[in-house]
């Protein structure tokens, strides 16, 4: 599912306009892209799941073609925890 088969079904669902599912879905998106902006941000939705900013640390690797080390720089990821509802589900 992508994300225009998202608002599809957002619309069929709720019985609204398109346009309106597609404001809503900005709307949920950019609450959870607010949240994870905040260096230890989280964003929950109960029996969904748990989205979560986590520093990753710089470490170093090795080029697999030359053996030549590289540094990479630490940086935030997110990370996505299922919800209990969500696990039982798939």
């Amino acid at each position: 599912m992508n994300k225009s088969d998202l608002i599809q079904h957002i619309a069929k669902d709720a019985q609204i306009p398109t346009s309106a599912a597609r404001k809503a879905l900005h709307s949920l998106l950019n609450g959870i892209r607010e949240d994870l902006k905040n260096e230890n941000g989280k964003a929950t939705l109960s029996g969904f799941g748990t989205f979560r900013n986590v520093q990753r640390k710089a470490r170093r690797v090795r080029n697999p073609l030359t053996g030549e080390p590289i540094r990479i720089a630490a940086r935030n990821v997110v990370k996505f925890k299922p919800g209990k509802n969500l696990k039982e589900a798939v």
